[in-house]
């Protein structure tokens, strides 16, 4: 599901599958199962169709979502079939919970500013909190 996460611009050609293995990456889900890793899973006959996932990582190691060492850092894949069908709505209020019952207030993102899920991410009322490039850092209170 990392790798679906990646956002591939229309028309562009696809990463390969290895770009998850690259340190600026891999730091996303490297030694999973911190204490305050998050994930949370979907599926469909067996098979997984989407998935959400949130570490705290801190200034040192900070992500592309990075707004302080308080706040997660929030990603979300869903498989191309089950998109646009409230899969990722659902995901994401799942991780709201789980995150709000670890005790952050908190989480960010980083998106592609022609990722279709921006849209998806304001509705959920974040917020846009820096631009950089082509991408945008998204926060949300919890």
């Amino acid at each position: 599901m990392f790798y679906t996460a990646l956002h591939v611009p229309e028309g562009a050609d696809p990463f390969p599958k290895s770009i998850i293995e690259e340190p600026h990456l891999a730091k996303y889900i490297a030694n999973w199962g911190r204490a305050d890793d998050i994930a949370l899973v979907a599926e469909q006959d067996e098979q997984l169709i989407g998935a959400v996932w949130c570490r705290l990582l801190k200034a040192a190691e900070k992500g592309y979502g990075y707004v302080d060492d308080q706040t997660p850092e929030l990603s979300l894949a869903i498989h191309a079939d089950f998109r646009n069908q409230g899969l990722g709505t659902k995901l994401m209020n799942a991780a709201f919970t789980a995150l709000i019952e670890k005790g952050f207030s908190q989480v960010s993102l980083s998106v592609d500013q022609d990722n279709k899920a921006v849209n998806l991410y304001k509705r959920l009322d974040f917020e846009i909190v820096e631009e950089e490039g082509t991408a945008f850092t998204m926060k949300k209170t919890l």
